[in-house]
């Protein structure tokens, strides 16, 4: 079994055809998918789809490109969303530097966001894109007020951001572009991360895997990123898909064993 620990299932991407694409990904293996919030105030949309089907969960929190919208959800508010039996990670919520944002906004909405990790448990959905010296700081700065479970996702910033995670004990997520071409920096990373560390997504729609590339993405996907980290680890897919599982089941603990 696959589990797809980072998809975006409410998205209007999805709105035609949305059954067809949780029932692909189940014939292609992948038992789990965690759709992923990325604005509190359309949770509704998130707790239609996880109401309505089996081993589909969901996460709350507000991601960077939203948070200056959403600074009035506090990490109280978070939390009271948590009390759903099937909400099970905090975020998405990060940093995000490559477009023009409020970085002070995102930082605000990011610390909020890692004490409700702390608090709860559950495991915080880390987005970071070009803002590693930055998002190094802030999850130190963190750590150091007591630990707290996280997850790097759809991995692709520089390995010093990688080991800061690895040190800090969160988990590195890898999606579909560790099969594009000219990613060897990111591979190599992905071949250094421990074992016990990793986890696969699709991050769905976007950054379909090689040979699907420039399509939309969908979790049934998730089986070639998992085919592509096991070659870059010397691995077989199948060992790929028992240990990222086993790995998603330790951190995120309030989702029970298929």
């Amino acid at each position: 079994m696959l589990v797809d620990s980072h998809c975006h299932l409410d998205f209007p991407d999805f709105e035609a055809d949305r059954t067809a694409i949780i029932d692909r990904a189940r014939a292609a293996g992948v038992g789990i998918m965690v759709t992923i919030s990325t604005r509190v105030r359309q949770f509704e949309r998130l707790r239609a789809i996880i109401d309505a089907n089996d081993g589909i969960y969901a996460s709350i929190g507000t991601h960077p490109h939203n948070a200056a919208e959403e600074l009035d959800v506090t990490t109280d508010d978070l939390i009271e969303f948590t009390r759903h039996p099937k909400v099970v990670a905090i975020g998405e919520a990060g940093l995000d530097y490559h477009y023009d944002g409020d970085p002070v906004a995102q930082a605000e909405g990011l610390r909020r966001h890692i004490a409700a990790a702390r608090m709860t448990g559950l495991p915080l959905v880390i987005h970071a894109r070009d803002a590693d010296e930055d998002m190094a700081r802030i999850l130190r700065e963190e750590a150091g007020k007591g630990p707290f479970p996280a997850i790097l996702h759809c991995f692709s910033s520089g390995r010093d951001l990688a080991m800061t995670g690895v040190e800090l004990g969160f988990h590195v997520s890898f999606s579909g572009i560790i099969t594009f071409k000219r990613t060897e920096a990111l591979r190599a990373i992905a071949a250094e991360v421990p074992a016990d560390r990793l986890l696969v997504e699709t991050d769905a729609p976007y950054l379909a895997p090689t040979p699907h590339r420039g399509a939309r993405n969908e979790p049934a996907y998730v089986a070639e990123t998992a085919k592509v980290l096991a070659e870059i680890r010397g691995v077989t897919p199948e060992a790929i898909a028992v240990q990222t599982t086993e790995n998603f089941h330790r951190l995120f603990r309030k989702v029970p064993r298929a």
